[in-house]
């Protein structure tokens, strides 16, 4: 627990020195696994939590040869196992899946209802791809298909693991035409636009 403890907190303070380095909106990055994420928890929820820093990372690239949305989202594993099971009564262990089909039904929806993208205007709806288990965090990995053209504008209502954690931080890539931006939300604010 304690080394759990110790990787997050480098990693909030490489996110956070990331951040404090970056023009607002300009934030790049070699490549799409190189982000984790996570939340934070207010002592209010659980004083005896060794485990006091999260953060989510949501990745959002437009590949124009297959003219679609590519989505990548990075959780913290017991986080988002917690969250499913709060959320929809059910224990999910992405440590030993005993139905990854149904872990995958359960990310969909939950992260569907948490996870809303428009682009130009219009709702666009994610199809899960599939998700892996990476050390200690879960990547899910999504499509949306039929955007052939560049978008002009990305909005985002980003709100994961609101509903679990106090104070929780999203942070969003999103890459169109080649160019990325980036910003974060805290809770409780949960919307973002970014125009290409």
């Amino acid at each position: 627990m304690v080394r759990v403890l110790f990787e997050r907190l480098i990693l909030f303070a490489c996110v956070v020195l990331a951040l404090s380095f970056s023009v607002p909106g300009s934030m790049t990055s070699p490549n799409l696994k190189s982000f984790a994420t996570a939340d934070k928890r207010l002592p209010s929820q659980d004083e005896n939590d060794d485990h006091p820093i999260y953060v989510s990372i949501t990745e959002i690239n437009h590949n124009p040869s297959v003219k679609s949305l590519e989505i990548a989202c990075k959780i913290f594993t017991e986080d988002l196992e917690a969250v499913l099971a709060r959320a929809y009564g059910t224990k999910v262990d992405f440590f030993h899946p005993k139905d990854s089909a149904a872990a995958g039904k359960l990310i969909t929806d939950y992260i569907s209802k948490h996870l809303v993208i428009s682009v130009d205007g219009k709702k666009v709806k994610p199809v899960l791809i599939g998700f892996e288990r990476e050390v200690d965090a879960v990547w899910s990995y999504f499509e949306v298909t039929g955007v052939p053209v560049a978008p002009k504008t990305v909005n985002i209502l980003n709100d994961l693991l609101y509903d679990s954690f106090k104070q929780q931080i999203n942070l969003m890539h999103v890459t169109v035409g080649g160019k990325r931006k980036s910003t974060k939300v805290d809770y409780p604010d949960a919307n973002a636009s970014f125009s290409f």
